[in-house]
């Protein structure tokens, strides 16, 4: 993600899992350390749930005694492909069977996770055979459920139940007959909440530079099947630095398996180019970094040194130092879910002149009669489709901006659904609706303002936060232009920072997006005219083409930091779940 429903609190956490870092840092390059980091196998955090599953009023498909039901468990694709996760036990004689098998999945926020349960009956003459070897197409399919893996850490008590059906066939007209009910329990496993946090130090590195010295940063991977090490967290870059003390970062032990699973720890000098130059690693485990840090003594650092045909070490001057750990069990993304707290959806849609008109096929407000979405529409559709979960009401501000309405001046922050007195609609689908009529009832003009919408989502959270609602807002901006306001769009951000609002800009068509990634904050903390620094990161912006070219989902792209910066807020206020 990055990024985690679940990062440990605290600066050096966010900064390490490339996330929002919560101090102005000018001097840290992170664009290539993380095109380094994804081209090394590093996809974000996620949390590990455990499903328990039962059924009821299942039918009897055996003459002489009832079925013998076993639950197979899949993921669905973006394009209706299965992947299998797991299978419970057998249960016999039973039309309403509670499976004690566990099935683990990881959970990841910014996707949209489809699960499909089916369930079997199996035939005697396979009982004596592990689940895992059983041929499905030799058993009897008593039906099939399906739901959203989001659907289910959105309940209160964290308990879905969903019709059992026969197999759905997408040419009957009919619907399928019902044949059962199954429920399916979710559990964050408590390994997740348990978060180890580390400050490290190094002393003597070599110096791989000319002019200046080396610009040092840590790479911390987990050992994998086949060898290979998958990066799991990172420092940020200190410049010019050969003893360089980093800000402390968090792992996760569901990021690493257990205190025991070995970790690379690796020293890299930056470069801009991304080949960063490997300065020494040492290979310890959670265990083995806090015997380091109570003996305050250094690891050497080694570096794979190629003799011939054989490959060996050599054994460095440089020492790695491990001056703080510490664990503690954080309150997760999760439990402030199962505590009743919710994300409100907002909407604001760019309607300037610079989109082209909308009854031309050129335009990027051009309505498509083959139902193919545009690319606002296809940015509402997919964001739209993950956050409504999370909203119980499903009621959600929408605004446009850039146009005149009829009979009216300009406006940079106008109702959608046309009303003057209320801004909200009814779900995705009034998003929509409001959209298109939109387009049939305001001119087109300019130019780009972000400052209002952001204001009046701000009001918005401001409101709620003084009247202690477990809200918070995520404001979805589609633009098409660079913004002309962009130091008073950098002043209601600053401003914005303190509330519980989360702000994510999709740029469509083809402009220059460069001054519009100012915005996101990666590198630089935003700053008011009056010299206040935002509190915390809370936009996060995206070019639609890249995303599209790239074949990255447009919802995890945007959404990977939304969870972290949730939690950042919630820690920052000490709001904490009633668990």
């Amino acid at each position: 993600m990055g990024n985690c429903c679940n990062c440990g609190g605290g600066d050096g956490g966010q900064s390490a899992i490339g996330g929002s870092n919560n101090h102005p840092d000018t001097n840290r390059p992170n664009d290539a350390v993380d095109g380094f980091l994804k081209y090394r196998g590093y996809h974000g955090l996620y949390t590990q749930i455990e499903l328990s599953l039962s059924a009821s009023n299942l039918r009897d498909r055996d003459v002489l005694s009832k079925s013998d039901p076993m639950a197979v468990i899949y993921t669905k694709g973006w394009d209706g492909s299965l992947q299998e996760i797991g299978r419970t036990e057998v249960v016999l004689n039973s039309l309403s069977p509670r499976w004690i098998k566990k099935v683990i999945i990881a959970y990841h926020f910014e996707m949209v996770q489809t699960l499909l349960f089916r369930v079997y009956d199996v035939d005697t003459q396979f009982h004596g055979l592990e689940e895992k070897m059983l041929k499905l197409d030799e058993q009897q399919l008593l039906g099939e459920a399906t739901c959203l893996l989001s659907e289910i850490v959105t309940r209160r008590d964290r308990s879905l139940a969903i019709d059992i059906v026969g197999k759905v066939d997408s040419t009957s007209p009919t619907p399928p007959k019902k044949l059962g009910q199954f429920t399916v329990h979710a559990e964050e496993c408590v390994v997740s909440k348990t978060t180890t946090e580390l400050a490290f130090r190094c002393t003597d590195l070599e110096n791989k530079e000319i002019f200046s010295k080396s610009d040092p940063f840590l790479v911390i991977s987990k050992c994998v099947e086949g060898g290979h090490a998958v990066p799991i967290c990172k420092t940020e870059v200190l410049k010019n630095d050969l003893n360089p003390i980093w800000k402390p970062v968090s792992i996760s032990i569901s990021q690493v398996g257990s205190k025991e699973t070995p970790l690379v720890i690796e020293c890299f000098n930056f470069n801009s180019n991304g080949r960063h130059d490997l300065l020494g690693k040492v290979q310890k485990s959670l265990v083995d970094l806090e015997k380091i840090s109570l003996n305050g003594q250094g690891e050497h650092m080694f570096v794979p040194v190629s003799v011939g045909k054989d490959h060996q070490t050599k054994v460095l001057k440089s020492q790695l130092y491990v001056d703080k750990f510490s664990e503690s069990v954080h309150h997760s993304f999760l439990d402030y879910l199962d505590n009743g707290f919710e994300m409100s959806f907002m909407v604001a849609v760019d309607f300037t002149a610079s989109n082209g008109n909308p009854r031309l096929p050129d335009s990027l407000h051009y309505i498509d009669h083959s139902g193919r979405p545009n690319a606002y529409q296809k940015a509402i559709l997919e964001v739209g489709e993950v956050l409504q979960c999370y909203d119980s009401d499903r009621k959600f501000h929408a605004w446009g901006f850039g146009a005149r309405p009829i009979d009216g001046p300009v406006s940079h922050c106008f109702n959608l659904n046309g009303s003057s007195g209320h801004s909200e609609v009814e779900g995705i689908p009034g998003i929509m609706v409001a959209y298109t009529s939109a387009l049939n009832n305001v001119t087109l003009a300019g130019p780009t303002l972000f400052g209002p919408v952001i204001a009046a989502a701000a009001s918005i959270a401001s409101q709620s936060l003084a009247a202690n609602e477990k809200k918070y807002f995520v404001l979805l901006i589609i633009t098409d232009g660079v913004i002309t306001d962009l130091q008073e769009t950098k002043d209601a951000l600053v401003s914005a920072s303190d509330l519980p609002l989360s702000i994510l800009i999709v740029g469509v068509g083809g402009a220059d997006f460069k001054e519009m990634e100012v915005l996101d904050a990666d590198k630089e903390r935003l700053e008011s005219t009056t010299g206040r620094v935002a509190t915390r990161d809370i936009v996060q912006f995206v070019p639609f083409r890249e995303v599209q070219g790239g074949g990255i989902s447009v919802v995890q792209s945007l959404l990977e930091e939304l969870p972290s910066q949730f939690l950042t807020f919630m820690r920052s206020r000490n709001i904490l779940p009633n668990t």
